[in-house]
């Protein structure tokens, strides 16, 4: 169905393309239909560069694709081309075009001059097909993000094509938006013979695929099995890339040919040895008063008209120097809106805000502004500067300091942060994504906050990448001692960092307590659209097996020491 035959693909120029990351060398690839194909690989292996040829998006510097025996190339192909593969990416968002959610289903179909009568039934078959009928009237920014990518598939399946490719497409969700995207593509490919192809950071949905391509430079660094591909432990971590957690641990323990990538394989192949208790996780004495607390606070948009809407509501937190803590819920609940008040971004509706035991006025947002550090979601796209170091000098800047004070505090940060200063006179458009977010962050840390507020940090990042910037959290957190506030989809990072855990539900805390505690309520996390990290569900597992092993393991270091196995270096 489609086939690469010594694909090259090079971008017209370096800005184009990071320093021509992406391109293709030499690519042979063959997908057959109704094969459910998972594509791996770190920031610019070139994966989305080929999702992009798959459907004419892109079309190659030399060598061809075909696409059900059609030259992608060939002008006069692309229209068929483009009806047979449907194309979904990161952002539903960005793909969602109506104002109601049938009308957008129905966006695709038009414009292939479908019948209005085949239209209609075309919708009403998509939308049954992915579990959104009762969504069919409702505007589609009422709709979490998992509902809103259904949307999109919906829209994509009306055109009713041979083949899905899915780029990324819950890089964004929370986790029951990522397991209602991926329970559909599962659900088409089954009952429906759809080809899927899935380009993915998250190794437990690569899992999933009948077949794993590793990408590396451009090239197939491997094809098979996801058992084969992920059983060759050693080779994904050369390639930055890392195997589910569940096959580290099964590694360590008991190294093989056919690794288990499932709780339940791993139940089933590996000897578990003599359980010790989990060391205590950190937390500091919190002798001293919190740093920044919300009292009580409250936030109403849109107050006395038809489109009011309470988003938070009732919000006690006290943030304590030396202390991680993490906000997690579901889209929508509440979560952005809470962290906005934090520097002041948002004012309460109700309640107030304290900074080192003061009420915040309007006169002191300045003032918390500096204190209180927001690095949003993506911060790559909060740099604008023309170097790496006047971008991250900028926030000095604006408080005042000399050149000389400005030009230590930009060390400093890169420092902290990790990176070297001969990318100080850089482009900061120029570096790898991880590189690009260190350098957000560096900025905000230039201003020496005492709370640094960071949103979905490691979101679309490889798998390298969210170590690597896992560790500098850590790191940073553990050199200056100041108070960090992690808000994140992905139950692994807050495993990895969060001392604490504040857990929200349509702008209510519905749990507030230590990792441990919280990550051991499973059953109700689930219950309001969230998840625990796979590793939980392991040892929740193997303690009704044998009560000696304690179910309250939640990161692989944890793992790893509880069933007296070696520490992976580096791992929280």
């Amino acid at each position: 169905m489609i086939k690469t035959e010594n694909l090259n693909f090079l971008y017209p120029s370096a800005e184009d393309a990071n320093d021509n990351q992406n391109a293709l060398t030499n690519l042979n690839i063959t997908v057959k239909k109704g094969e459910f194909v998972a594509i791996l690989g770190h920031n610019g292996s070139g994966k989305s560069t080929l999702a992009k040829h798959i459907n004419a998006l892109l079309t190659p510097t030399s060598g061809a694709i075909y696409v059900n025996e059609l030259d992608t190339s060939d002008s006069k192909n692309i229209w068929p081309i483009r009806q047979s593969i449907g194309m979904l990416f990161q952002n539903p968002d960005n793909q969602i075009v109506a104002s109601i959610v049938e009308e957008d289903v129905a966006f695709g179909p038009e414009n292939l001059g479908v019948p209005p009568q085949e239209i209609r039934q075309r919708v009403d078959d998509a939308l049954a097909t992915v579990g959104m009928t009762e969504h069919a009237e409702s505007p589609p920014h009422n709709l979490s993000g998992g509902q809103k990518q259904r949307v999109a598939i919906a829209g994509v399946l009306a055109m009713k094509p041979d083949c899905i490719v899915l780029d990324e497409p819950t890089a964004m969700l929370d986790p029951q938006g990522r397991k209602e995207v991926i329970g559909t593509a599962l659900h088409l490919n089954q009952e429906y013979g759809v080809t899927v192809i899935l380009i993915t950071h998250f190794m437990e949905e690569a899992a999933l695929a009948q077949r794993v391509i590793v990408m590396h430079g451009g090239q197939v660094a491997m094809d098979d099995t996801p058992h084969n591909v992920f059983s060759q432990v050693t080779k994904m971590e050369s390639l930055g890339i890392g195997v589910p957690q569940i096959t580290a641990l099964a590694h360590k323990l008991q190294p093989s040919a056919n690794l288990p990538i499932t709780v339940d394989e791993f139940v089933q192949q590996i000897n578990i040895p003599q359980p010790q208790q989990p060391p205590s996780r950190y937390a500091p004495l919190q002798t001293t008063a919190p740093i920044l607390a919300l009292k009580d606070v409250s936030h109403t948009y849109s107050p006395g008209t038809p489109f009011e809407k309470k988003a938070i509501d009732g919000i006690n937190i006290d943030i304590h120097l030396g202390e991680i803590m993490a906000i997690i819920g579901h889209t929508g609940s509440g979560k952005s809106t809470l962290i906005q008040h934090l520097n002041g971004l948002l004012t309460p509706t109700e309640g107030y805000v304290e900074f080192s035991g003061k009420t915040i006025t309007k006169d002191d947002l300045v003032n918390l502004r500096q204190q209180v550090g927001l690095v949003f979601q993506y911060p790559e796209h909060q740099l604008f500067e023309s170097t790496v170091s006047k971008d991250i000098a900028f926030g000095p800047k604006q408080l005042g300091l000399s050149e000389e004070e400005t030009n230590d505090r930009v060390r400093q940060a890169l420092a902290t942060v990790g990176l070297p200063e001969a990318l100080m006179e850089k482009s900061p458009f120029e570096l790898s994504g991880g590189q690009k977010r260190r350098v957000a962050i560096a900025g905000v840390l230039a201003m020496h906050p005492q709370v640094l507020v960071l949103d979905e940090p490691t979101a679309g990042l490889d798998p390298q990448g969210k170590r690597e910037l896992q560790q500098q959290i850590l790191t940073m957190h553990k050199e200056l001692g100041i108070a960090v506030v992690l808000i994140s989809h992905s139950m692994e990072d807050v495993a990895a960092l969060a001392h604490k855990i504040v857990v929200l539900n349509h702008g209510h805390i519905a749990h507030h307590g230590m990792s441990q505690e919280i990550f051991s309520k499973n059953r109700e996390l689930m219950d309001i659209g969230l998840d625990t990290p796979e590793l939980t569900k392991l040892f929740a597992r193997l303690h009704e097996i044998n009560p000696s092993i304690p179910k309250g393991v939640f990161s692989l270091a944890d793992a790893m020491h509880v069933l007296n196995c070696d520490c992976l270096e580096g791992e929280a």
